[in-house]
């Protein structure tokens, strides 16, 4: 290797080099070494003693004890860093892959440079009181992410968030969809990735000032203290990482250790760990042939890392768990697909992760993240579905359309949204209510709900005849050149103090010095607004108004075409509200000269959004939930699964590249009569739902 740094290449004995041997790039790692695996899943082992010990030990004194009170405890004196607790385990034979986030397991920790406000309420709503000490600092000495962001924040972006036409902004807590690539401790010690930051800030040492240059070099300076800082939390747990992990043993540890990293300093919406199974694949297949470990020993390390993945807590308020339905963190784990070259990614460490939620029961965290292509092998796409019809909880997404934009070292932070791992970062948005924009539309930028005048120098549709289509459409359009432009400043403000205030250290010390960075964008409630432009243009919708004048409900008269049913009457107005949307996005200039994306994305917000969303001319009625995604309406779609599958392809992926959700709902007796039938059947149903002109499915 190409460094001062004495690299233990020892411990890449038996490895193919490549250009992984003089530089950072684990992709070329893994092509050169991963084993490819087409067989089926006789080969796995069930728990080992030790792991159902450890399972039924944090059952018992932890988790049955947490569900009882939503928080099983809180550390007040201490916010949280990367090595600010001391080393803590699960038991006494927890021993096999070692971390959690404090010093006791499910006991969260302050995480205040986001924000003081939302970290006193959730310790207050925990049943605690927060340490005046602490306070002090934070309120008194220094200031927040979202102290920062309040105070830049516009009256009309304070308007739209309180009136909730944007909402779910991370102006409060960190902002996630960022991915560290975990991999390159084990694969090379942090030793020499400190050596390569230091190099990459050094690079820069003769310029001339400027605010990207002063920038440039403090984040290095910052990611090379995190790193440090990774070298001795582990050190507490009595490992030295500095060097290469020497075993697949070691490679789960450092990998681990690096992504508990990232969760002991960042409370993202989205805490993604990424692409893991080919690359530990490596060593585990190493060691195999060595005779070092046996295949429970494998499976054992992989039931370990994932019990670790399980019991991530970060500190939320209750009103934050509305939001997102629950307590979700998304440490999605992305598997399968295929390589550039045409192989399969499938390995055996693919099989040992499904493995998991029998060995340990089912879980939604690690979110595990299929890349489904039809082409991949028969054995695994059988255990794919074997595994989601027994614990259903699996997701799917398009590998062809993942591979073909971004690469076969691609991982999903969060549900849908795609990115190479190690050398992209998101600025996470949350959404615009896209369907509450039709309705402010319709009256001038009156809230539906409040009454209040929200928008200002927007005239409302006049009169109390039917709605005239054009009219609509237009003043659509020109509400949400006001709706999207004051989203994009809400994004481009968050993710200026983001930077400043809460900036994921750690996490940016795990990829390149030079980043493709995207915004994430999204909209919420595209089937209402389908539907409703559809009524209003194939039926007849009169308004009905309050005394005030204020519309605030519809009456529709005769049938119209519904988003869903692989109609193009409907399908098209869909796919021309994500595109428009899209345009006025890409229209305006993004912090840090972001890449623009968007996602049609709600699959746990659904619920918040409708609450705060009236009634529409499609019937969906005042307060009721939006459906998931780019669904269809809630019982709209009567033509079966694959036509809404159809009418969600229509939808342009360019339009989307944070990526397109659809969730669908399938009883096991509804796919057949027996466990064969039904696994045939569900293979059949994936394999036809992700043809590669198709969008996202998950």
């Amino acid at each position: 290797m190409g460094t001062d740094t004495a690299v233990d290449t020892e411990a890449w004995k038996g490895f193919v080099p490549g250009n992984w041997t003089e530089t950072i790039d684990v992709r070329d790692f893994i092509q050169k070494n991963y084993t490819p695996y087409e067989g089926d899943a006789s080969f796995l082992a069930g728990p080992t003693e030790k792991t159902l010990r450890v399972w039924d030990t944090l059952e018992k004194e932890y988790l049955s004890e947490e569900r009882k009170r939503r928080v099983y405890d809180v550390d007040t004196k201490i916010p949280a860093d990367i090595d600010a607790f001391p080393a803590g385990y699960i038991s006494e034979d927890d021993d096999v892959c070692v971390g959690l986030q404090t010093d006791v397991p499910l006991k969260r920790a302050m995480m205040p440079n986001g924000g003081w406000r939302m970290v006193e309420t959730a310790i207050k709503e925990a049943g605690k009181e927060p340490d005046p000490e602490v306070k002090e600092i934070f309120t008194r000495y220094r200031k927040t992410h979202n102290d920062a962001v309040f105070d830049i924040y516009t009256p009309r972006i304070r308007a739209a968030r309180s009136s909730h036409v944007i909402t779910g902004l991370p102006d409060a807590y960190g902002r996630g969809r960022i991915i560290g690539d975990y991999r390159r401790v084990a694969l090379y010690g942090v030793d020499y990735l400190i050596e390569k930051k230091q190099a990459a800030k050094d690079s820069v040492a003769d310029a001339p000032f400027s605010e990207h240059w002063g920038r440039y070099r403090e984040e290095h300076a910052e990611q090379i203290k995190a790193l440090k800082k990774l070298k001795a939390m582990a050190a507490a747990y009595g490992f030295d990482i500095s060097g290469p992990a020497k075993n697949a043993k070691e490679a789960v540890q450092w990998t681990y250790f690096a992504y508990l990293a990232s969760v002991k300093s960042q409370d993202g919406a989205a805490m993604s760990i990424g692409r893991l199974s080919a690359f530990l694949d490596i060593y585990f297949e190493r060691d195999l042939k060595a005779g070092l470990i046996t295949e429970a020993d494998a499976q054992e390390m992989i039931d370990a890392i994932v019990i670790k993945l399980r019991i991530v807590r970060f500190l939320r308020t209750i009103d934050y768990d509305q939001i997102f339905s629950g307590d979700p963190y998304w440490a999605t784990w992305s598997d399968a697909g295929f390589g550039d070259d045409g192989r399969t990614l499938v390995t055996k460490t693919a099989f040992r992760l499904l493995q998991t939620l029998r060995n340990l029961g089912p879980a939604p965290e690690p979110n595990i993240t299929i890349f489904w292509d039809p082409a991949l092998p028969a054995g695994y796409k059988d255990f794919c579905a074997a595994i989601s019809i027994e614990t259903s909880s699996i997701q799917y997404e398009s590998d062809p359309q993942i591979r073909d934009r971004w690469g076969d070292d691609a991982a999903i932070a969060c549900c849908v949204s795609p990115m190479r791992v190690g050398k992209q970062m998101q600025l996470f948005g949350a959404r615009v209510n896209a369907a509450k924009a039709l309705l402010y539309a319709i009256n001038g930028g009156r809230d539906e709900m409040s009454g209040k005048q929200i928008v200002e120098g927007f005239e409302p549709v006049q009169g109390d005849g039917p709605l005239e289509f054009d009219d609509v459409w237009n003043k659509y359009e020109e509400m949400l050149d006001w709706v999207v432009g004051t989203y994009v400043e809400a994004l481009n403000i968050i993710h200026y103090c983001h930077d400043r205030y809460a900036y994921e250290s750690i996490e940016m010390a795990l990829h390149d010095s030079d980043i493709v960075r995207t915004m994430g964008c999204g909209i919420a409630g595209l089937s209402i607004v389908a539907d409703s432009l559809s009524a209003i243009k194939y039926a007849k919708v009169t308004p009905i108004r309050d005394e005030t004048g204020l519309v605030v409900d519809y009456e529709t008269v005769g049938d119209f075409p519904r988003y869903g049913n692989d109609d193009d009457r409907a399908d098209d107005i869909a796919a021309t509200v994500v595109h428009t949307v899209m345009d006025k996005i890409k229209a305006i200039p993004l912090y840090r000269d972001a890449i623009p994306t968007q996602s049609v994305l709600t699959i746990t917000s659904n619920v918040v959004y409708g609450k705060a969303t009236g009634s529409f001319p499609s019937g969906h009625r005042k307060g009721t939930p939006f459906s998931p995604g780019a669904n269809p309406e809630n019982g709209a779609d009567t033509h079966g699964m694959l036509a809404s599958m159809l009418s969600v392809g229509k939808l342009d992926y360019e339009d989307a590249l944070d990526g397109i959700s659809l969730t669908n709902t399938i009883t096991p007796s509804g796919l057949g009569r027996d466990k064969d039938e039904q696994v045939e059947n569900l293979v059949q149903v994936l394999d036809g739902g992700f043809i590669p002109e198709d969008s996202f499915l998950s």
